[in-house]
């Protein structure tokens, strides 16, 4: 049976990079109120905001009649500067004092990956995994940053900045894997197939190995090494830093605050 992949995200870039890997997938975004769902939460850092987030989007696709009987994949980034967590600053002006910020400076961008099956006679298994880089930014002057933020790219953008656009000729050099950077790392896809011996597959073989790897035992996960699923909102980063191959109870659900409708 063909694998069918939902990419819950509306990111150009994320569906891009799905595409150029050969992984055929369909997109159906969700109406997750991201503020709302870090309020939920309380105080996280950078690394588990974003597998939280990821987490979020991906539950309220798959909660979608139109979702059922596919892997949906989330994602989100984040990008850790100064010990702060930074999301999309929407707002010119935010968009501005960040960058002023960052330029000459580097930080770290991290992308939460979390994925639901919800097959027929499927695990039903939820599982989630970040991959992080460092970006170091050059040198921009006031005009070049007034004229970048007013291009609108980066307000749309965790950390307010792209890697695969405008923002580019910004980045000096980034430490980890550039796919992070762009919002979804198809290496993390890969890593639970190759830590199987199936590196021969691709990815398009690494991700139905990984559908497969879904599985309970006795009502528990038995992630691999890299990927581990959070017990609860205190346990979601600990976990994955441990990278303990223990298996861990089932994921409660998310709670997912929406936006309101448009009137």
């Amino acid at each position: 049976m063909t694998l069918r992949l939902i990419l819950a995200s509306k990111s150009p870039a994320r569906t891009k990079l799905l595409a150029e890997a050969g992984i055929r997938h369909s997109v159906l975004v969700s109406d997750v109120d991201e503020p709302a769902v870090v309020a939920s939460y309380g105080e996280l850092d950078a690394h588990d905001t974003s597998l939280l987030l990821a987490r979020a989007k991906a539950e309220a696709v798959a909660a979608d009649d139109a979702a059922g009987g596919a892997l949906v994949i989330g994602c989100d980034s984040v990008f850790e500067f100064d010990g702060e967590a930074h999301g999309k600053p929407y707002e010119p002006s935010v968009a501005v004092e960040r960058i002023r910020r960052m330029r000459g400076r580097s930080g770290v961008l991290h992308t939460g990956h979390w994925l639901v099956d919800t097959r027929d006679g499927g695990s039903g298994a939820t599982i989630g995994a970040v991959s992080s880089a460092t970006v170091h930014f050059g040198a921009m002057s006031d005009a070049e940053v007034e004229a970048y933020v007013a291009s609108g790219e980066p307000l749309q953008c965790a950390g307010s900045f792209t890697i695969d656009g405008l923002g580019g000729a910004f980045i000096d050099r980034v430490d980890g894997d550039p796919h992070a950077v762009v919002g979804l790392s198809i290496s993390t896809l890969r890593a639970p197939a190759a830590v199987r011996g199936s590196r021969r597959h691709g990815p398009v073989g690494a991700v139905r190995r990984f559908v497969g790897s879904l599985q309970r035992k006795g009502g528990q996960h038995s992630p691999s090494p890299r990927f581990l699923g959070g017990s609860s909102k205190t346990g979601l980063g600990s976990g994955l830093r441990r990278r303990s191959s223990t298996p861990h109870e089932p994921v409660p659900p998310c709670p997912v605050p929406r936006r309101p409708p448009r009137q």
